[in-house]
């Protein structure tokens, strides 16, 4: 059944380059080790899409609009709908010594920044190097394996799924709560001093706006709790076991006082 445009898709894919068989992405934990690209700061998991809105390359997005939920799949995706065709055009000669600091540490096959633009190093010879502009997959024929495991409907879910998109925290952690179109969003504390946290919150304020009716304002909300109390609380805990342990002491001495009485009772006896 074919999905229209802005549905939101929970996907699992594997892509791979068809000529290399390099695997370049997956949501596949157990494939990205197999292929050796897997990182244990990255989350995986089927991959929130929403079809039609760019959010994937342009070939695996029309396919998407037509796929079958829970049907696997394998395409073939072409370079002028991948990473592009390759542009001879991108391809630039330079001086080394353009490259500056850089010059003596550079070899080919380095990915570098120049002129704000990022580039492969091809060649390096008479004082000259090669620096290629064009994607490293363009003109690359880019295969898909995927399926469709969900089409998200529900309002609540679609939140919370996208803004794990931005903040990729376990769904327990959000604390998410609706009510007469103000949606509250409990911000993970692993996130408080999170780098550019206010552009993220932004970016997930205006993704459900777009995808989930009935939201009229959201709140992001931040716990924080007094530190004095935090360490009155572990004082008063504190003296309480100091107290315990004083008591134990006491106890101890009293029974070893008795047991000497009661020695010297039985020795005054005989």
């Amino acid at each position: 059944m074919p999905f229209s445009k802005g549905s939101l898709l929970l996907v699992d894919y594997t892509a791979r380059v068809k000529d290399t068989n390099e695997v370049i992405d997956t949501t596949s934990d157990e494939e990205a080790k197999k292929h050796n690209i897997y990182d244990p700061n990255k989350v995986y998991e089927p991959r929130l899409v929403s079809v039609g809105d760019g959010w994937v390359l342009k070939g695996f997005d029309e396919v998407l609009l037509n796929a079958n939920l829970n049907e696997e799949t394998t395409v073939e995706i072409p370079p002028e709908k991948a990473f592009g065709v390759r542009d001879p055009n991108k391809v630039k000669l330079i001086p080394l010594r353009k490259l500056g600091d850089k010059a003596d540490e550079v070899s080919v096959g380095d990915v570098i920044e120049i002129d704000n633009r990022v580039g492969i190093i091809r060649s390096i010879s008479s004082g000259r190097v090669q620096i290629d502009f064009n994607h490293r997959l363009a003109g690359r024929t880019i295969e898909y394996r995927f399926k469709v495991v969900k089409c998200i409907e529900d309002d609540m879910e679609k939140a919370t799924a996208l803004i794990r998109r931005r903040m990729p925290v376990d769904a327990n952690k959000l604390g998410l709560s609706f009510n007469a179109g103000v949606l509250e969003v409990m911000v993970p504390k692993d996130y408080y001093m999170q780098e550019g946290l206010q552009v993220i919150k932004r970016a997930i304020a205006n993704d459900i706006f777009r995808y989930v009716k009935g939201v009229k304002s959201i709140r992001f909300i931040e716990v924080y709790e007094r530190a004095e109390e935090v360490k009155e609380e572990a004082g008063t805990e504190k003296k309480v076991q100091e107290a315990e342990q004083v008591e134990k002491k006491d106890d101890d001495k009293e029974g070893k006082i008795e047991e000497q009485q009661q020695v010297h009772e039985q020795t005054n006896k005989v």
